[in-house]
């Protein structure tokens, strides 16, 4: 996977990763473990359990930024990236925003759709593993693991299916067009999500 040179690149706050606000602030203080993997694995259970993904609770709202995903308690795979990252990054763990390209719903003839997931360092270990902080549900089973991936979903290469080899800093830009341009989170999972990534 390529990543930015410096990993103080990917403790930069920003519009969208806004771990300055005092409600991620306060929330960082909970995850206050002994261990700097304690508090990775705290951060993202918090985000994939008590964070739900907007889609499965039929949520007409759209959430864009870190703080309003935690202020509202939603947010599809987009917001929930932004908000794990933020969490990491307010405890000064490096931690970026990958991608996937997946089928939408099952077949090639579904279509497409970008699916996000988050990186994070590993410090005492010095490594990149990637996390998905999307939601477990019937089918889903996404899970804390150091050396072996238990991810949302597994690309299937033969349906076209890819992992994006790159670790964002920032959320991609075709991403926040596409939260940015839409008003309704229901008919843009439906039919309003990029189907790739733009290079």
């Amino acid at each position: 996977m390529k990543h930015e040179k410096s990993l103080d690149t990917y403790l930069q706050k920003s519009e969208y990763i806004d771990y300055s606000n005092s409600h991620i602030q306060e929330l960082i203080m909970l995850f206050n473990l002994d261990t700097e993997i304690e508090r990775i694995r705290a951060a993202f259970e918090y985000v994939r359990d008590e964070i739900k993904h907007s889609y499965d609770i039929r949520a007409h709202e759209i959430t864009r930024r870190a703080s309003e995903v935690l202020d509202k308690k939603h947010g599809i795979c987009y917001a929930k990236s932004h908000l794990l990252a933020a969490l990491l990054r307010g405890m000064d763990i490096p931690a970026g925003i990958c991608y996937q390209r997946l089928t939408l719903y099952d077949k090639p003839k579904d279509g497409y759709c970008v699916l996000a997931l988050n990186t994070v360092y590993l410090k005492g270990l010095g490594k990149w593993i990637r996390l998905d902080a999307r939601g477990n549900k019937e089918g889903i089973n996404a899970q804390f693991s150091i050396n072996k991936e238990q991810l949302a979903f597994s690309v299937r290469e033969e349906y076209g299916e890819k992992d994006y080899l790159v670790n964002y800093y920032e959320p991609h830009p075709d991403i926040i067009t596409t939260l940015e341009d839409n008003s309704n989170c229901l008919e843009m999972v439906q039919k309003g999500l990029p189907v790739e990534l733009s290079e």
